[in-house]
């Protein structure tokens, strides 16, 4: 079939021909040209021509069967002319038909050519022409020439006879099915999220314990190095301010050693040290355990500490917190089913046990969860879970009403008396059945020691240094009120207004109306004397006849005035005005105390002084806290404790047989589970947490779902010309752009239990890179890796990109890539940046940028040289370069101008825009790398920024 000239080259097959030839190879070349309606034919041997016929007024046909195709070229004239010299035309005196060919052969002449599927007799080529089939016919014996040929044409595609430019098909069954498919992926999660939160949250049936679960927990409880803590000179100085100073105690095995004071004594500062957390201040002073001292990792794997304010999981229930933390915890080699025990145990032992299916919850949850009290409760079980041998609780019985705040204290003396342990824990004004089981207690004002010692001996203490707790009066109440009063300077506030400073002569002031009292015995059998002789200047005070003797200036005069039958000879101690008065005029404590004169009248205390003024401070300074300071560290309580410690320190140095105080692992707790054990614990907890908040998860889904349609319902049938180049330009950055900006919710990742893991870490329940593995984890897979793939599986064949499988699966490779590149890259800020606002402005201002060098908005050769390397830097274009590449290179795109198709090579139009058609793999390969690198920085900021800081 001709269309514009073709050309056939041909063997002859005749075989008395090639006989006489011999090894010279005769064949033939035929040509066509359709608009001269001519044929050319030349007859060759040895790659010569020998002679050649010009065929005119010619016509062609082609016939084309399922399995067999003929042609035929038929010609009126012929004319042929001999090569002179020539083979067949008087070489070297051979045989020459130059004469026959020039008067015999004028046609009319026919070149046909049979085809068949599989081959036949019939296959091949012949040449007919009346007078030249004689001469073959005499010569050779054959009945014409018999080629075999190979023919072509250079055609465009477009000018093949029948062609027809290729529409695209959308294969509809396939997008139907794609989309119905993802919707079911995701009515099945939405199934299954129902049935594990509609079921319920404790399906633990029977505790299988084996025959030697009991002893596993025995031998827990029971095989353990009790710890002693003596401390001295304890101080913490921060910001160049005082905070605590000078404080020594001793906590004992199976003793409770209480923290007491009023608010901004410093109690939790002092039990933050105690427990060796990290301060941002400076701590000095001297801890030993059992008289050695003992390096803070070792101290730490035998210590609890419950916080004030509970962090934990809302979405889990109180047995799966609890049990979470015995498994973490408690020995390796301890089975699972004693280590459940032990969370049960504690659950009954703290009152929690009927609570233990309920969800935490949370204030901001749609799910109503424990209540305070009990959230309070559940976070000393964790601790508790643990049987640490010195446990450290900040408020364990804030939030808590009288009987359960009971209960938790007597939960900790049950686990003091009867397994030896420690327990130091801080207390504000507990009531008078709670405080009846403290052994220690330290009494703190402004960061200074009141009292430290045993608690038996406090109210003894405090009675000889003349401040009796009245008959039937709550002595933690009294003593805590006590320090407020010492520390405060007292100027008096009369009920006109009018503010009495202190008398020259000494130190008289009188009580601010403005302090709280706790029940005190009714100041009605209190009966004054009108009267001193240290009244404070009449211009100051308000006429007697004018003022008020309020109950609560009578009620802090009979609480807090030091009474003089009750004192000893102590150093340093204020006196009384009758001694001051009787003691000689040079004496400091004449010039300086004025104390109220004190009697007893028929059993009943009368103040001899006016009644509106409170005992003076403490030597002429303005507080009486000094006074108490340096009555504690002279008496023989305190002399006692050092005593104590110097004692526990020898005999640690003589049983280590060393004189240094420091032994390496003198406290060592369990050798915990290994990190696949814990990655494992992390995962299912995380895993319960996305599935029972499941709303980011199916919101990811719905989304990547519902924009594909869209997006598919839009570039719907793209087309291979430019417009459908475009479109192809915008679908993938719009794609990128969307995967790229929904990755900021991995700015949350750690955000919302940031606290968490810090505390956790803190007190040792795991290695921070396996919950950062955990974590990771389950932001990756669910939410980084599945969505892309929906949306990739839906928009793919709905916009008909290329129809093959290689193309498709790099499609979703890049995808996913960049996805999990733009989630590394904000989990990484997420961490860096603690506040929420902050995290996710950079987090937008880097996808932006990342966005302006993807290659659609900035030509690559307009960007200057000196800033080319910004590109490197941007994920958009690694993303957006790697798929446009794999769908245009091979294309060939048609342009339609003035009524001509122009075709132009996909590759040359990406190089136009300055894309590299060879980049495919090395965009890949840095997707790869951004998402692993910025994976590790995540985990090295998350490894040396969330570090907790007291």
């Amino acid at each position: 079939m001709v269309v514009h000239e073709n050309f056939q080259m041909c063997n002859v097959t005749n075989r008395k021909i090639l006989d006489q030839l011999k090894e010279d190879k005769p064949q033939v070349t035929f040509s066509c040209q359709a608009d001269e309606k001519a044929c050319n034919f030349q007859f060759w041997v040895d790659q010569k021509e020998s002679f050649y016929c010009a065929l005119n007024n010619c016509t062609w046909s082609a016939n084309n069967d399922y399995d067999r195709n003929s042609t035929s070229y038929e010609c009126e004239n012929v004319k042929c002319q001999c090569m002179p010299g020539r083979m067949l035309c008087g070489e070297d005196g051979s045989l020459d038909i130059g004469d026959f060919l020039r008067e015999q052969i004028k046609g009319p002449a026919s070149f046909s050519c049979v085809s068949t599927e599989g081959g036949s007799s019939d296959d091949g080529c012949h040449f007919h022409e009346p007078e030249m089939d004689g001469l073959i016919k005499n010569v050779f014996g054959d009945e014409s020439i018999s080629l075999t040929c190979d023919s072509g044409e250079c055609l465009a595609e477009t000018e093949v006879p029948g062609y027809q430019r290729p529409v695209k098909k959308i294969n509809t069954p396939l997008i139907a099915g794609v989309i119905a498919g993802c919707a079911l992926f995701v009515v099945a999660i939405i199934l299954l999220v129902w049935i594990l939160s509609r079921r319920a949250y404790s399906r633990y049936g029977p505790i299988n314990l084996g025959d030697d679960s009991d002893s596993e927990a025995d031998k827990l409880m029971a095989d353990h190095k009790p710890a002693a803590l003596f401390f001295e000179k304890v101080s913490y100085t921060l910001n160049g301010k005082q905070i605590l100073s000078g404080i020594q105690g001793v906590a004992q095995p199976g003793q409770l050693m209480a923290i007491m004071g009023a608010s901004g004594a410093g109690k939790t500062t002092f039990l933050d040290i105690l427990a060796r957390k990290n301060k941002r201040g400076t701590v000095e002073g001297d801890f030993y355990v059992n008289g050695e001292k003992v390096s803070d990792p070792d101290f730490r794997s035998v210590v609890g500490f419950v916080d004030q304010e509970d962090t934990m999981l809302p979405t889990l229930t109180v047995h799966e917190t609890i049990l979470d933390s015995a498994l973490l915890r408690l020995p390796r080699d301890m089975s699972y089913s004693a280590k459940e025990q032990k969370a049960y145990e504690v659950e009954k032992q703290l009152g929690i046990y009927s609570i233990r299916d309920q969800l935490i919850g949370s204030e901001e949850g749609n799910v109503r969860g424990i209540s305070g009290g009990e959230r309070r409760r559940v976070g000393i079980a964790r601790e508790l879970v643990n049987s640490p041998s010195i446990l450290f609780l900040d408020e364990p019985t804030s939030g808590l009403d009288a009987f359960n705040a009971f209960n938790v204290v007597e939960s900790l003396v049950t686990l003091a008396k009867n397994y030896n342990r420690t327990i130091v824990f801080t207390i504000h004004q507990p009531r008078s059945n709670i405080v009846a089981l403290f052994d220690q207690l330290i009494l703190l004002a402004k960061g200074k020691t009141v009292y430290s010692g045993e608690f038996s001996k406090c109210q003894n203490y405090f009675d000889q240094i003349g401040y009796s707790c009245p008959p039937g009066f709550n002595i933690a109440d009294y003593l805590v009120d006590l320090t407020m009063h010492a520390g405060t300077d007292h100027s008096a506030i009369f009920a006109d207004g009018l503010v009495s400073d202190r008398d020259p002569r000494g130190s008289q002031t009188v009580s601010s109306s403005i302090r709280a009292v706790k029940s005190v015995t009714s100041a009605s059998n209190i009966s004054t004397e009108n009267g001193s002789s240290d009244d404070p200047p009449n211009s100051l005070l308000r006429p007697k006849h004018r003022r008020h003797d309020s109950v609560k200036q009578r009620q802090d005069r009979q609480l807090f005035t030091r009474k003089r039958s009750n004192l000893t000879d102590l150093p340093g101690t204020p006196r009384t005005e009758d001694e001051v008065q009787s003691a000689p005029d040079d004496s400091p404590g004449k010039n300086n105390q004025q104390w109220l004169k004190l009697s007893r009248r028929s059993g009943q205390n009368t103040e001899q002084d006016d009644p509106h003024l409170l005992p003076p401070a403490a030597n002429g300074n303005g507080s009486g806290l000094d006074m108490l300071v340096t009555s504690y560290l002279e008496s023989d309580v305190a002399k006692s404790l050092q005593n104590d410690i110097r004692a526990a320190i020898s005999s640690a140095n003589a049983a280590n047989g060393t004189d240094q105080p420091y032994v390496t692992g003198g406290a060592q707790g369990y050798k915990r589970i290994g990190w696949i054990r814990q990655f494992g614990i992390l995962s299912r907890r995380t895993w319960r947490n996305l599935y029972r908040n499941p709303m980011l998860m199916l919101t990811h889904y719905a989304m990547a779902i519902s924009l594909a349609v869209l997006s598919g319902f839009l570039f719907y049938g793209l087309t291979d010309d430019i417009k459908g180049f475009q479109n192809r330009l915008g679908l993938f950055f719009f794609v990128l752009a969307l995967f790229g900006f929904s990755t900021l919710t991995s700015l949350n990742v750690f955000g919302s239990e940031r606290l968490l893991f810090v505390r956790e870490r803190a007190n040792g329940y795991y290695a921070p890179i396996t919950y950062f593995a955990a974590r990771v984890f389950f932001d990756i897979v669910p939410l980084r890796l599945i969505p892309p793939i929906l949306m990739g599986c839906i928009v793919y064949p709905m916009v008909g990109l290329v129809p093959a499988w290689s193309e498709f699966f790099k499609f979703i490779l890049v995808i996913v890539l960049f996805n999990l590149a733009a989630a590394a890259i904000c989990l990484f800020i997420g961490i860096v940046f603690k506040d929420g606002g902050v995290a996710n402005l950079i987090g937008s201002l880097v996808m932006l940028f990342s966005l302006l060098f993807a290659g659609l908005l900035l030509n690559h050769n307009a960007i200057p040289k000196s800033l080319l390397w910004l590109q490197d830097l941007s994920i958009f274009h690694y993303g957006f370069e790697a798929l446009i590449v794999n769908e245009v290179k091979y294309l060939t795109l048609v342009d339609h101008k003035y009524g001509l198709d122009i075709e132009v090579p996909g590759a040359s139009i990406l190089s136009s825009f300055g894309f590299d058609n060879s980049a495919l793999w090395h965009d890949v390969l840095g997707l790869a790398i951004f998402s692993s690198a910025f994976i590790v920085l995540a985990y090295g900021a998350m490894h040396l920024l969330l570090i907790e800081k007291r």
